[in-house]
């Protein structure tokens, strides 16, 4: 088990940025992949972007690419989802989860995860 910590959420303006952080308590992200996901009010949890361990291989869903990008350093045990030209569809609690091995949008094949920060992006 890897307990992880979400953190940066908040309040932004449309067209913002903003930089989450995934912290690995206790423990290492040695091997494991990181997924991002979210789920907004009255919708299922989707996913959103994953990295490789080495940081190397990242995916990411179409609403989001070219502007988000998903990073880690290893030696802090982070992760990170930078966050640009956001949109108030955006709105939602984000998630990090780990699995061992490569990442993957499937939500179901990550062991463990965060408990959420909110982000909330105004009009």
């Amino acid at each position: 088990q890897v307990p992880l910590v979400e953190s940066g959420g908040g309040l932004v303006q449309a067209g913002g940025s903003l930089r989450l952080s995934c912290a690995a308590s206790g423990r290492t992200f040695s091997g494991y992949a990181t997924g991002w996901f979210r789920q907004a009010p009255g919708k299922e949890r989707e996913f959103v972007a994953a990295i490789s361990w080495s940081g190397g291989v990242t995916n990411y869903a179409d609403s989001v690419k070219g502007r988000f990008t998903v990073s880690r350093d290893n030696a802090r045990n982070m992760a990170y989802l930078q966050m640009n030209s956001l949109k108030p569809e955006d709105t939602a609690v984000y998630y990090c989860a780990v699995r061992i091995g490569a990442g993957s949008s499937n939500q179901n094949l990550y062991h463990d995860w965060g408990q959420g920060t909110q982000v909330t992006v105004s009009s």
